[in-house]
């Protein structure tokens, strides 16, 4: 039977190296090495949403892959994607390594230069391992594309252009419609959930920073449960803490919450740091939230160009909410979209400022009235990107009666 190799190496002449040993394993079909992790994982993807027999048995990631460090590459490909056989190419053959490889989800490790009867029988046991875990799963299965459910960051053009205000509507609408939602707040320095909705907690995000294997207790230790339901994971109180908090640390963080919730949102705030630029490299939907004046519109520009520099996220795959809309605005939503080259959200958030200010300064955000056209917007927006569960799909919980009329109406207007 035919073995489907992809491997993930970034220096050219090591791809060429891996490509020729590959081509010469007996029933093995190598595709193109893909050269960076943030394309192995949209690679992945790509292929787990057509058929889970689309994807390759095995994948190669080599020691120095980037911008993402192959172990943590190597651990979300192995959550996300538990039916593909990953195997660490490395020069390191420690003891060390190899246990901290197992930990992270890898089938093998595969020692440098390169030998053909080493790497030979890696591939082999990681596809055997992969094939014995798609019988397990039965023939056509739906793919598996991770467990849990859909995370989604949410990130301000600039400060004041109404991220935090998007990111909690969005988990608010979420869970109304019955599905288990965490909001969290990766503004590290200046996160303001807790001011919004009216919470004092002394846990945060950053008393997880240092925990190697967060568990289940762990991360119910950390996690304020608020009246509407949601689970909450705030920023520190103390701002400074904020640099305790990794990229590695967020890639834990949010593994172990999309395990635990269907629905993930963290508020990026407008400052990249390590933590939220892993978080929306790791989101199935990435928001930016922009208002349609000059000055926001560049920070949008500027945003977006940076994310694409650092290999964060490409503008093709960010999608840009205008709020404050009006139709006398000059800047219009197709304007926004043609500058910044990212895709446009459909709905467009009214600049009706008035409707929020009474439950902002009240700390309680959550009851925003539903009647409101700026909660109508940003749950019609919920809607768009899937987050909401359609009428009739079983659920948890029933919606909560107060939030009925805001769901009815988000139908009403044609949200999916």
């Amino acid at each position: 039977m035919t073995t489907r190799i992809l491997p993930a190496v970034g220096d050219p002449d090591a791809a060429r190296s891996v490509s020729t040993l590959l081509s010469q394993l007996p029933d093995a079909e190598p595709a193109q090495p893909v050269a960076d992790s943030t394309q192995l994982v949209d690679t992945l993807a790509r292929l787990a949403a057509a058929s889970l027999d689309e994807l390759p048995e095995v994948v190669l990631v080599h020691e120095r892959i980037g911008p993402v460090p192959a172990l943590e590459l190597v651990r979300e490909v192995a959550l996300r994607f538990p039916a593909v056989g990953v195997v660490l190419i490395t020069a390191d053959a420690s003891p060390v390594l190899f246990s901290a490889a197992m930990d992270s989800g890898a089938r093998g490790l595969v020692t440098l230069p390169l030998g053909y009867e080493e790497l030979a029988s890696r591939v082999q046991a990681a596809a055997q391992w992969s094939l014995g875990v798609r019988r397990h799963l039965g023939a056509g299965a739906e793919p598996v594309a991770g467990p849990g459910g859909t995370v989604v960051t949410v990130s301000g053009a600039k400060g004041g252009v109404g991220a935090t205000v998007t990111a909690v509507h969005l988990a608010l609408a979420a869970r109304a419609s019955g599905r288990s939602v965490a909001l969290v707040d990766l503004d590290l320095q200046s996160g303001d959930i807790a001011s919004y909705l009216d919470v004092q907690f002394r846990r945060s995000v950053a008393d997880l920073a240092t925990i190697a294997d967060i568990s289940p207790r762990v991360l119910q230790d950390a996690v304020y449960v608020h009246e509407t339901g949601l689970s909450l994971l705030l920023a520190p109180a103390e701002g400074e803490r904020g640099e305790e908090v990794t990229d590695r640390a967020a890639r834990q963080v949010v593994s172990a919450l999309r395990g635990r919730h269907d629905v993930v949102v963290l508020d990026c705030g407008s400052r990249l740091d390590s933590a939220n630029a892993a978080a929306i490299e790791m989101a199935d939907t990435a928001l930016l939230v922009t208002t349609p004046d000059v000055v926001a519109v560049r920070a949008a520009k500027r945003t977006v160009r940076m994310w694409e520099r650092l290999q964060v996220r490409k503008a093709e795959e960010t999608t840009t909410v205008v709020n404050r809309h009006h139709r006398s605005t000059e800047i219009q939503p197709p304007l926004v979209q043609k500058i910044t080259g990212t895709r446009i959200a459909g709905v467009a958030v009214p600049a009706h400022f008035k409707e929020l200010s009474a439950v902002v300064d009240a700390g309680r955000l959550h009851e925003l009235d539903a009647k409101s056209t700026v909660k109508q917007a940003l749950w019609a927006l919920a809607g768009e990107l899937g987050l909401v569960r359609a009428a009739g799909q079983p659920g948890k919980e029933l919606a909560r009666a107060g939030d009925r009329g805001s769901l009815g109406l988000r139908r009403r207007t044609g949200g999916r």
